[in-house]
């Protein structure tokens, strides 16, 4: 029996809407075989029969040379999908129907879905649907992917059509003669015959908004989409604190108990501090982990949604062409200067994998939130306050470089110099957002992360937990401090001593407790553990550290640690969702090795210099 479905469309036709409404969380996500291009496969049951989903890599043809495209082809040319169905914008017709002359030479059995019929009609556009389907000779049903009302009508069509498949009637003439142009302008004339009379409007030109006026300034614009940007981060993190705010509870409530109970039953301390104080953490962190891509994917849905970002593309396209990448990726670039988990989770408006995974290795660059609230403290302790403001300079400045390196490095592979391209579409207009579709999609996805980062996150911490556990609750009586110190003179290269070196390695668990970490090894209050697990519950005399510290390291050892700290590795919540967003390990742990191995060889060079001046 054929039950395999595949989906086909460009990229921002529905395609994904559609796939999550069908699959739900019935979904397996990887990357095709030998490939950097996401594969997603999901199924449904209808009338007892289970249908298998492939959401096809989202292109703008099939003819080109990109993985996306070559894949897309071969997937249906080797028929591997029993029926093909194809999505269009309603909205932008004549755009979205030459991926249908591209299809039509293949000769395989397919739908039509005329999506965004909603966008359509408030522009005073109507579509004769009926017309289009006899000269297609496919069915062609009119169809609001956000909306779940039409999704019955959708699996009875397409469990109709794999009983008693339909082809396209007809295919653009001359296709594979007379050279590309040739071939193009026959695509454009087919789409053109199968769709004259077809679709009508009120008005045939179109005027900018207001709106419009200003944010496609070349200059203007580009500040008035960084602002909007902003201000829909500052949003998401106000809509994700009382989640968090819960989550931080969870601590504080079970550590008591928990411990007076393992303890009463004569529990080894290290179990009992692992059920705890480690657990009750994790959980902790995964549940802001959840309220993070709850919140960004909220506000970010509704701006893509009723149609901003692709305004904010446009604006930056030319500037981050550089990096290999489109300029969707200027909205989670901005946002990793918040936190680098919502600048992963906003990859998700990339077109395709590799783009979204350069755009998370780009985002890593970012010093996020929690390092510019560490990185004035400890400078401050060495510096005036211009040199203070000098080293964030100097940290911006490097921030930028490293950008520039990362693209180099990894953009060879995830997005290769002959597969680039300019960013390709029409503005679509604005329209109202679908509530519904948009808070249900926000918490599907902030469950899924929730429910994958417990495991990451509790792996890590149990190794991190093992490394810094003392029984004696002092530093030196730690397996993480007898590293250090055997490992000294290698650091010292770098320009750490073990006291920074520790605390180097404990950034790239929680970016938050740098400063706690760094009271527990200087002043001997606290134990690492409780510094790196307890951010929430610790007091720091900064004061107090910045005198021991002075006395201890030098500046050229502090300024080699703050680099170090701040282009290392994020965070281990960063490093789960970048795995979990990627469902890639290797490549996940390709770029945190990057990042490792060049924070310490720039701690080296800065160490070094500084020697020499300071």
């Amino acid at each position: 029996m054929k039950t395999r479905i595949a989906l086909l469309g460009q990229p921002n036709s529905g395609k994904s809407t559609v796939f999550n409404a069908l699959t739900g969380s019935r979904q397996h996500v990887g990357n095709w075989p030998g490939k950097t291009v996401e594969k997603c496969d999901g199924y449904y049951s209808y009338d007892g029969v289970r249908y298998t989903v492939t959401d096809l890599p989202g292109s703008y043809g099939l003819t080109g040379n990109s993985d996306e495209e070559l894949i897309t082809a071969d997937f249906i040319k080797t028929g591997q999908a029993d029926l093909t169905c194809i999505l269009v914008d309603a909205s932008q017709l004549e755009r979205s129907m030459y991926m249908v002359a591209e299809f039509a030479s293949m000769g395989a059995p397919a739908v039509l879905i005329l999506n965004m019929m909603d966008v359509a009609k408030s522009q005073g556009k109507s579509i004769d649907a009926k017309l289009l389907e006899k000269r297609l000779g496919i069915p062609v049903l009119p169809f609001v992917a956000a909306e779940k009302g039409g999704y019955d009508e959708l699996k009875a069509l397409l469990a109709k059509e794999l009983q008693s498949p339909h082809m396209l009637s007809s295919a653009p003439a001359g296709s594979g003669e007379g050279g590309v142009l040739a071939e193009n302008s026959a695509k454009f004339e087919w789409v053109g015959r199968m769709l004259e009379g077809v679709s009508s409007a009120r008005s045939s030109g179109y005027r900018l908004s207001k709106l419009d006026r200003l944010v496609l300034k070349p200059v203007t614009g580009k500040f008035v989409c960084v602002g909007i940007i902003l201000l829909a981060f500052l949003v998401a993190m106000v809509i994700c604190i009382p989640f968090m705010s819960i989550g931080s509870m969870i601590p504080m409530v079970l550590h008591g108990p928990v411990e007076s109970l393992l303890s009463g039953l004569g529990v080894h301390k290290w179990l009992v501090s692992i059920f705890s104080s480690m657990l009750p953490n994790v959980l902790y962190f995964s549940v802001s982990m959840a309220a993070f891509v709850f919140g960004v994917n909220l506000v970010f849905g509704y701006l893509e949604e009723v149609g901003f970002l692709a305004r904010a593309a446009y604006q930056f396209d030319g500037m981050l062409s550089g990096l290999g990448l489109q300029g969707k990726a200027i909205a989670p670039i901005l946002m990793g200067f918040g936190c680098t988990i919502g600048g992963t989770c906003g990859t998700r408006v990339m077109d395709n994998w590799g783009q979204r995974m350069l755009a998370m290795a780009v985002v890593w660059a970012v010093p996020c939130g929690s390092i510019w609230a560490m990185v004035p403290v400890v400078s401050g302790m060495f510096f005036s306050p211009a040199g203070t403001l000098l080293v964030c300079v100097a940290v911006l400045a490097y921030m930028v470089l490293l950008m520039t390196i990362v693209s180099k490095v990894f953009g060879k592979k995830l997005a290769p110099a002959e597969s680039r391209s300019g960013l390709i579409m029409e503005l679509p207009p604005y329209h109202k957002a679908h509530w519904k579709h948009i808070i249900k999609e926000a918490f599907v996805k902030a469950y899924g992360i929730f429910k994958r980062a417990l495991g990451t996150v509790t792996l890590v911490s149990l190794f991190f937990w093992a490394l810094s556990f003392s029984s004696t609750g002092d530093i030196a009586g730690s397996l993480l401090y007898r590293i250090g110190t055997a490992i000294e003179p290698v650091t010292r290269i770098f320009g750490l001593g073990w006291r920074t070196f520790m605390a180097f390695l404990t950034a790239g668990f929680a970016k938050e407790a740098v400063l706690g970490v760094l009271n527990a090894i200087f002043t001997g209050q606290g134990s690492i553990m409780d510094m790196t697990f307890k951010t929430g519950a610790v007091t720091v005399d900064n004061s107090m550290l910045g005198v021991l510290m002075t006395q201890t390291i030098s500046k050229a050892e502090a300024l080699a640690f703050i680099f170090a700290s701040t282009f290392s590795v994020p965070c281990v919540m960063a490093l789960s969702t970048t795995y979990r967003e990627s469902h890639s390990l290797k490549w996940t742990a390709r770029i945190a090795g990057f990042y490792i191995g060049c924070a310490l060889i720039l701690a080296g060079i800065v160490y070094h210099l500084a020697s020499l001046f300071l």
